[in-house]
């Protein structure tokens, strides 16, 4: 099994093995899931392994979807102890999860990071509204009272306002957290905004309107990306035409090649999305199966220093990093020393 290690120093990416300690007592916290959260994550790992008698943890990526998928295996040394997520779990997984005996789940939220759209920063600036991306990107638009396949093959030709320059777009795929918000808070909301929702509704039904809204087109204008932001950001390197979707704290860690959209007039900041003006943002967080905790060593004093003022507070490297503090921190912490279940 491999798993990705990315240090604090640079967040440069090396690759670690660990064997599956099915056998034998684990000594190493093992945490699986999102790209989003990795960085974070692995922020902390380091960090814990310097200040704290007990063997870093091993952080694994995989995207939010796949990591809930392995913590849901089961309770046991060989399953992780944690689940690092950009969305929150589904009933689905819940009920995955309990029917493999993983009953008790501990819900940490660490803070709320933004979803950004950026490209190459040599390029025209993007000012995007929801409704732009959904008409640039929906597989299907409604053209004289008809549902068809999408046209549209230049962004001037979605909004006359926006360049003149070819629909290219890398999303997350699947499997990430970051495509479920991004359905959510931009093609979701372009759709309702554009009128869409409405007029696919009056011609089907609500549930079909709801899917035709989300289902993004497969001609090559969008393209879903499996791997994590450094493979979104290839693409734009190699495609200049591209325009890219990101966490916001990817984005103010690659300012020297890349420029940030507004969406709706507001620039994504730490600000904006603290305040909640700018509208594409979403909590951050982990689950912890709580019947690892006295099994594993230092699982608990792990999801502890995760939470604390040092490392999540405003003025902690995780925020230097790009995450937005949660204001409500002090009653994430409280939950976690009592071990609140979900």
């Amino acid at each position: 099994m491999s798993f990705m290690k990315i240090t604090a120093s640079g967040l440069a990416i090396t690759v670690a093995c660990a064997a599956a300690a099915s056998a034998q007592s684990r000594d190493q916290v093992q945490v699986a899931g999102s790209s989003t959260v990795l960085p974070y994550a692995t922020i902390v790992a380091e960090s814990f392994g310097e200040n704290f008698d007990f063997p870093t943890p091993v952080v694994q990526s995989g995207g939010s979807s796949a990591g809930l998928q392995q913590f849901c295996q089961g309770i046991g040394e060989n399953t992780p102890d944690i689940a690092n997520s950009s969305r929150l779990i589904r009933e689905s997984e819940i009920a995955t999860c309990a029917e493999n005996g993983v009953t008790d789940i501990m819900h940490v939220q660490i803070g709320y990071d933004g979803i950004v759209f950026a490209s190459d920063i040599n390029g025209p600036e993007f000012a995007f509204t929801p409704a732009d991306i959904y008409k640039g990107l929906a597989a299907q638009l409604v053209v004289d009272g008809e549902l068809v396949a999408n046209p549209n093959t230049t962004w001037n030709e979605v909004n006359p306002d926006l360049p003149e320059q070819p629909i290219i777009a890398f999303i997350p795929g699947t499997k990430h957290g970051t495509r479920e918000v991004f359905e959510e808070k931009v093609l979701a909301a372009g759709c309702e905004e554009s009128g869409a929702m409405e007029e696919i509704t009056a011609m089907s039904d609500e549930d079909t309107a709801e899917a035709a809204c989300v289902a993004t087109r497969t001609d090559g204008r969008s393209v879903d990306i499996d791997g994590d932001y450094t493979e979104t950001l290839a693409r734009i390197q190699s495609d200049s035409n591209g325009i890219g979707v990101f966490g916001l704290s990817f984005y103010e860690n690659n300012m020297n090649t890349l420029q940030v959209a507004t969406m709706s007039g507001v620039v994504p900041s730490t600000e904006t999305i603290a305040s909640g003006e700018y509208p594409v943002s979403r909590p951050l967080q982990f689950y912890v199966k709580k019947a690892h905790i006295g099994v594993i060593p230092g699982l608990k004093e792990f999801v502890e220093f995760f939470v604390s003022d040092d490392m999540a507070g405003p003025n902690g490297p995780l925020a230097a990093y790009g995450l937005v503090s949660d204001p409500e921190l002090a009653a994430t912490q409280a939950a976690v020393e009592a071990e609140e279940t979900m």
